[in-house]
This record gives structure tokens, sequence and C-alpha cells, in this order.
């Protein structure tokens, strides 16, 4: 088992495995799991998520209570922490991210300096906060892996790249619901990376489609999630947060979720207006700046990333091609 942080609060929920391979839902405290098997609660994370408002005032008696079998985190394998039936991702929500992108990505014909560019697209940020939608597409529930688990790189992919983002934990079920409500539908949170292949995101041979979402991010373990499903009574407020994401000791992002054009509220409320959330679902908040196309350093063989965010935990998770 890989070094533990603990989340903030008083517990923590997760899915975890036994030495003998039976898998179970339990209960973090302090670096310990408490099985939840026996207890009259239901069986899996997403069995609990679906009854929260009842589920959360027993897992806290749970907690405080103290009784019970407990076992370390070192005798167990950390599992991803929810199963769910969809995921929901938001595309180019963090300011600094998209100008960077701008200015990364612009026509060598283009006549604007480097500083005209990112002002120029400052400014459009700004009208698409206040004027526009965000921008979501939908993940594949067979892409996620553990947090401690390998991400595979398939032989076809030539550009990974890593994108740490916040992942709101669906509760109760949502749909076409104000953004006022919005977070009365978000029971936990917990961390996704959702790494891509870059040179697989834009179809170059239909540039009139635009991007391939399936092929560029859904691959068998691209999208590490966890540690742990922490509720969000105890992580504040979700446009605070701190992202920060290291390859091989080497911070590369380092960002707040203050930067987010559309927070947590936006994303569900507007994703409800279309699907209809179902509890375990997660959505996925966008990525912040400091993705390895920006810094000219792509994933390789080996490396290994190490994402944390505030009160939330740390995933750790290794590249083999």
């Amino acid at each position: 088992m890989e070094s533990f942080v603990s989340p903030r609060g008083p517990f923590a929920l997760g899915a975890f495995a036994a030495a003998d391979g039976r898998e179970f839902a339990g209960l973090v405290v302090d670096g310990r799991v408490r099985d939840l098997t026996g207890t009259g609660l239901p069986r899996t994370t997403r069995e609990l998520l679906a009854d929260w408002d009842a589920v959360l005032p027993r897992l806290a008696g749970l907690a405080a209570a103290g009784d019970g079998a407990w076992t370390g985190l070192d005798g167990l394998r950390v599992l991803p922490p929810v199963e769910p039936r969809q995921i929901f991702q938001s595309g180019a929500n963090y300011r600094t991210h998209v100008i960077d992108l701008a200015v990364a990505h612009r026509s060598p014909d283009d006549p604007r300096s480097p500083e005209e560019i990112r002002s120029e697209t400052a400014a459009l940020m700004d009208r698409r906060a206040a004027e526009d939608l965000p921008y979501v597409f939908i993940g594949l529930p067979s892409s996620i892996t553990g947090p401690y688990d390998d991400v595979v790189v398939p032989d076809w992919c030539a550009k990974p790249d890593w994108e740490l983002e916040l992942a709101a934990v669906i509760g109760r079920p949502a749909h076409r619901v104000s953004e006022a409500e919005a977070l009365d539908h978000v029971a936990a949170y917990t961390i996704a990376n959702d790494v891509t292949a870059r040179e697989a995101v834009f179809r170059r041979d239909m540039p009139e489609i635009g991007t391939d979402w399936l092929r560029s991010k859904n691959a068998p373990t691209f999208t590490p999630l966890g540690p742990f499903l922490v509720p969000s009574a105890f992580v504040g407020d979700p446009g605070d947060l701190h992202v920060r994401l290291t390859v091989n000791g080497t911070a590369y992002q380092d960002e707040s979720t203050k930067d987010m054009i559309f927070g947590v509220a936006r994303l569900v409320s507007y994703i409800s207006q279309s699907a209809r959330l179902l509890p375990g679902d997660l959505v996925l908040t966008g990525s912040p700046a400091g993705n390895g196309m920006h810094w000219g350093r792509l994933l390789a063989d080996g490396d290994v990333m190490e994402g944390s965010i505030t009160g939330l935990g740390v995933q750790r998770n290794r590249i083999v091609r």
C-alpha cells in the first residue's frame, strides 16, 4: 500500500479488497478502515450513496463509536471508491488553462503577440462565464482504475498527458434542478485524473466533426479515481480548493478551483437539464493549467504521478507502457 494522507473531516468512505480478494465498502477514520459488511448498511458505496440522507448519520455514529473490527490501510488494496453508471466531464473550464492552450495552439501566421492572445482570450473567458453554457462530454466507467493502480498506456498512444480534476459525486438523483438546488444533490467529492491521449483529441481525417473523446480519454485505466469519497459537508467550498499534481516529484499543476469558469453547482444544474444524474455518477469539473502539453513534457514509462486536492487525500499512479 502506498503512504496514506488522511482526508479532511472525521471520516470518509471507500471501497477495498482484503488479502483474500473479498471486496467491501469501508468507513475510513485516521488511516483505519471499518468493514461495513454486517452493519445493516447497503453493500456497495453506490448503494450507500443512493440512500445518502439516511446513511450519512449512521456512518457518523459508527465513526464516533470506534467499536467493531478495524483494519489498517496497509493490509488492504484501495479500489476506486465508487462504480458510477455515468461520467460527465467538463472541458475547457479553467481560465488559465484555456488561455495557455490558446497561446500554445496559435497558428504560425497569427500576427498577434502571445500577450495579445492572452488578453483577448481572458476577455473571452469572462464573457463565456457570464453569457455562455458549460461544455460537457461523456466518459466511460470502464476507464476507471484505483487511486494507486498503474495507468497502462496502449501502444498506439504517443502523447499521454495528465489532467487532475475535482470530481463531484452524486447522491440524490438530479433532473432539471436549478443552480441553487444543485449542491444538495452532491453527496461527496473525490479526485480524478483524466489521462488523455493528446494526438487523438482531434480527428484530422474528419475535421468537420471535431473531437474524438472516445479514443483520446477512455482507454482502460485512463481515469484513476479516489482514494476516497469525502462527504461534501467536510469539504467546504468546492470553489476554493488547491489542486496539485507532480510527476516524479516535480509539480506541474498547482492551481486553485477558484480559476474554474463554471462552478460545481452550475455544472450539475446544466447537465441535469439534458440528463438524469444518478447516485454514484461523477461530474468531473475540468483540468486546471499545467498539463504536459503546456510544459512540453508528456508521460513516459515508469513516471509516477501524484495528485492531491485540499481535504481529499492523495492518489499515486505509475505509468506502464
